[in-house]
């Protein structure tokens, strides 16, 4: 074959590819057209005030499902009852719902999903993420549905403010960034929430630490240490924050702080503060430190802060030393000696010109417990570290493990095998766990 003979047989096998891709970006939704009538009528003729209420979601289907029939009977349309069954869940999703996502978010196999522009929806499932057959039509159905997030919120998005974190009914964290700032289109990050609070023992079965760790940790929480659960994103410190609070005593008055309120509390005396992001003037905003300082002035038995990153962390140091023992909060680290240095360099933030033998004073006195939490390389989410702040020898800070998590390799699966170890070291805070009048076994730290 010829040169030339060569080169117009690939042109026509690229002209050829070239159609073939038009045809599938040109081939649309057959009933989109009347998705459009039905979304007007729906407009004009459903009861709103239902839309508000959890309890009538079932006539807010059945007013849908007879919108749907009408409409269809009215453009002499005869599809299957499949068919107009997915028309009915998709005006449903699109109504009460978050759209193409809903499904998603109700499926519990699903721990987060990741909106990154109209055609690409991934999922996390069992720590491993996964491509979704889920897609929106285009940027501006991605924007719909981030607005119908953010609105009930009072938070604002646009392109003067690109950037938001919210969180949805069931309090499922949301972060959202749109164009310009996103190139490829509107992103929607959710980090999904067990609808029931996690216990213990859930922990103890997903393999996240041991019995004999886990009875420690209570023993901490009833003998009101204070706690950090460090850990990179995407964890679990959140979901283990939940955990050891529902050892707090229901007796006990609780202030919880959030940037987006999810803590899951059960007690019966717990008030909520969530900080408040600036208005479109640019005031009114109310960050995390306020909320710390004000909730001093609240009597708490214990402090919660959802996360700290920032000088509030500077707040929180004092509030454990000044008789508010038993506090708890996150913060992001790779390690509990990582942990510390970000303490410092958080507090230095608080702009408060102090010497770092001051800080790091601070920081040995308040903290007693850091609990870090490690997301592998198989997905899998375990407590590597439980380890006691022993207090400042000259300018250092002296950490002592409790209890590791050691790796022995991978299994044929590609799973982490490891074993959960403790170091023989007793900590030093034994004497206040002794007044708990839990009963810890002999050979606990053995």
């Amino acid at each position: 074959m010829s040169l030339l003979k060569r080169m117009e047989q690939e042109k026509g096998e690229i002209n050829s590819e070239r159609k073939q891709n038009q045809k599938e970006v040109k081939k649309e939704d057959p009933y989109q057209e009347v998705k459009g009538l039905i979304h007007k009528k729906i407009i004009e003729k459903i009861d709103t005030s239902l839309l508000n209420n959890v309890s009538d979601e079932q006539k807010v289907n059945a007013q849908i499902a007879d919108i749907v029939d009408e409409t269809l009977k009215e453009k002499e349309i005869y599809i299957s009852r499949t068919e107009k069954q997915d028309i009915i869940n998709y005006i449903i999703d699109e109504t009460i719902g978050f759209g193409p996502i809903s499904r998603l978010l109700m499926d519990d196999g699903i721990s987060e999903v990741m909106v990154n522009g109209p055609k690409q929806v991934y999922v996390e499932r069992s720590g491993k993420l996964v491509l979704s057959d889920v897609s929106f039509e285009d940027n501006k159905h991605v924007m719909r549905i981030i607005e119908k997030i953010v609105s009930p919120l009072g938070r604002r998005i646009d392109e003067s403010s690109p950037m938001v974190d919210a969180r949805l009914p069931d309090g499922s964290r949301v972060n959202a960034i749109i164009p310009p700032l996103a190139l490829d289109g509107p992103t929607i990050t959710i980090r999904k929430f067990a609808k029931k609070p996690l216990e213990m023992s859930s922990l103890i079965g997903f393999g996240t630490l041991s019995p004999e760790m886990a009875l420690l940790i209570e023993a901490c929480i009833r003998a009101r240490l204070n706690i950090v659960v460090s850990g990179g994103t995407g964890s679990g410190k959140t979901t283990t924050l939940n955990v050891l609070s529902s050892y707090i005593p229901n007796d006990e008055i609780i202030v919880t702080i959030e940037d987006a309120a999810e803590l899951q509390l059960r007690q019966e005396h717990v008030v909520r503060l969530e900080s408040r992001p600036p208005n479109v003037e640019g005031k009114g905003a109310v960050p995390i430190r306020e909320l710390v300082k004000n909730s001093l002035r609240m009597r708490p038995d214990r402090v919660v802060i959802g996360e700290v990153r920032g000088g509030e962390a500077l707040d929180m140091l004092q509030a454990m030393n000044t008789g508010h023992d038993g506090s708890l909060t996150t913060g992001h680290a790779n390690s509990p000696r990582d942990m510390l240095a970000r303490l410092e360099t958080m507090v230095l933030m608080a702009g408060m010109d102090l010497p770092v033998r001051a800080i790091r004073e601070q920081i040995s006195s308040a903290i007693d417990v850091i609990v870090q939490q490690s997301r592998l390389k198989d997905g899998s989410r375990k407590i590597t570290h439980i380890t006691e702040v022993q207090g400042i020898e000259k300018d250092i800070i002296t950490l002592q493990d409790i209890f590791v998590f050691v790796e022995t390799g991978v299994d044929e699966k590609g799973r982490i095998t490891g074993h959960f170890k403790s170091t023989g070291i007793r900590p030093r805070f034994m004497d206040k766990l002794v007044n708990t009048r839990m009963h810890l076994p002999a050979n606990l730290f053995d």
